[in-house]
């Protein structure tokens, strides 16, 4: 039995006469279930984090112990993105065993680097890994990737609770993310912005998208926490039934009073994490990448017929060897 679709010996090209080519490392497709079980999962954690700007008065107190029911319902659907991003495997989608593996490595490494900084001016470490995952194997994998480490995180730290379905889902956005930035494809694009894009031009990007989406991500688990605190009656509170403009410039107050500090020590640290290993961490998760050749299809070849194997018969049967003769003396 023969089995083909794991790419080259060595991973890092193919030979053709005496040049040697790079093979382009291509991302994890994303199949159409898994395409649309991450549309409906984002669509609704749109909704978890934004529904109490539009609340009124009277539901603003009842709404506020909706926080179990939400990670009730978000946890489910986050567990069934992975799922189907898993086991979607038409049109060369889904995750074989060699992109579950480099999953499951990923998510470790990153769980392992969320603890070095926790608490610590909101420094995360895992934030420039997890962009740099998304950049090389895609938004599905990315999405897939940010949800898995959030979750095997807060069960490494003791940090699960009802705020952790958002955390998840706005990791897997960040990661996601990275796998949609300009030049994800895998192909040897040509032209002057396709060259810009490659080496330290591509770092600058990643790095500004870490920075960026640093203040984001805290943004909007300010949002998913905000409402709910009570017993402060002050100018950044949230207020039930106000219009939604008025709300926002509360909100925007109370990120500037409460997190900033934290989010630009976070996106600092992402920027300069990135600049400084990005190019030795892409490198690797491109080669590991091609190796895996997650976009070769995989056949299995019959084993060939008896009768072409020599030294047998047609039949099957070993051929006689013929007489030995006597030497001379």
């Amino acid at each position: 039995m023969t089995v083909r679709g794991f790419g080259p010996p060595h991973g890092d090209g193919r030979r053709t006469g005496s040049r040697t080519t790079a093979k382009a490392a291509r991302p994890v497709a994303l199949g159409p279930r898994a395409a649309a079980a991450l549309c409906l999962v984002s669509a609704v954690g749109v909704v978890a984090f934004g529904w109490p700007l539009l609340a009124d008065s009277s539901s603003g107190l009842a709404h506020a112990q909706d926080a179990p029911w939400l990670f009730a319902a978000l946890l489910p659907l986050l567990v069934a993105v992975v799922v189907a991003t898993l086991g979607d495997t038409e049109n060369g989608g889904g995750l074989d065993s060699k992109a579950v593996a480099m999953l499951g490595v990923l998510a470790a490494a990153g769980a392992a680097l969320r603890p070095l900084g926790a608490g610590t001016a909101g420094l995360e470490p895992m934030f420039f890994l997890m962009v740099l995952s998304g950049r090389v194997l895609g938004p599905g994998f990315g999405f897939a990737l940010g949800a898995v480490t959030m979750f095997a995180s807060a069960l490494l730290t003791g940090g699960v609770g009802p705020w952790m379905p958002f955390q998840m889902l706005a990791m897997g956005w960040v990661a996601m993310g990275a796998g949609l930035l300009p030049g994800t494809g895998g192909t040897r694009a040509k032209g002057a912005g396709a060259r810009w894009l490659r080496g330290r031009g591509e770092l600058v990007l990643l790095a500004a998208y870490g920075a960026a989406v640093s203040f984001l991500y805290g943004t909007v688990m300010n949002l998913q926490g905000w409402p709910y605190i009570s017993g402060m009656s002050s100018g950044i509170s949230f207020v039930p039934g106000d219009p939604v403009q008025e709300n926002l410039v509360r909100f925007a107050a109370y990120c500037v009073a409460t997190s900033l500090g934290w989010d630009l020590g976070r996106a600092v640290l992402t920027a300069v994490a990135t600049l400084a290993l990005g190019s030795a961490v892409l490198k690797a998760l491109r080669r590991a990448t091609r190796r895996a050749a997650f976009d070769a299809p995989v056949a299995f070849a019959a084993p060939p017929h008896p009768s072409a194997t020599p030294g047998t018969s047609p039949a099957g049967t070993p051929e006689p060897r013929p007489a030995a003769t006597p030497e001379s003396p």
